[in-house]
């Protein structure tokens, strides 16, 4: 049986995958899991690298914004899980939780971008209500 799974997967969805980890191997301390993370990110990104060519300068914006938004993010579940240990489920708890749903679409947006720009065949769809829409 083989190590890994090799599946299709839109350019975006990798793209997602390499920022955060990137953000692990930057922000995480403990060796051994940076080496994990290392490997992975090291594949990913040969991949990355072979499948995108010359276009990356094309996106390298839509690049840094991604990790942007998923450097939000790690923040983000940092502070919700620490509300989550303090048994706090106040309204700094319920700001957290909202932001997560909040930035989270603004990831989905900048990952389809993303497989628009490069003619991706897979493009990620969302189905939820426009919350931010007014009553």
């Amino acid at each position: 049986m083989a190590d890994v799974i090799k599946v299709p997967v839109s350019f975006g969805e990798v793209l997602d995958k390499i920022t955060i980890l990137e953000i692990k191997s930057e922000r995480i301390k403990d060796e051994a899991k940076v080496k994990n993370v290392r490997l992975e990110l090291d594949e990913l990104s040969a991949t990355w690298d072979e499948a995108v060519k010359d276009k990356a300068a094309e996106i390298a914006d839509l690049r840094q914004q991604l990790k942007a938004v998923n450097e939000e993010l790690w923040v983000i579940e940092d502070d919700i899980r620490d509300q989550e240990a303090a048994q706090d489920f106040g309204p700094k708890f319920i700001a957290l939780a909202r932001a997560v749903y909040v930035t989270n679409d603004k990831r989905a947006a900048i990952k389809k971008e993303v497989n628009l720009a490069l003619g991706s065949r897979f493009v990620e769809e969302k189905s939820y209500q426009d919350y931010t829409a007014r009553k």
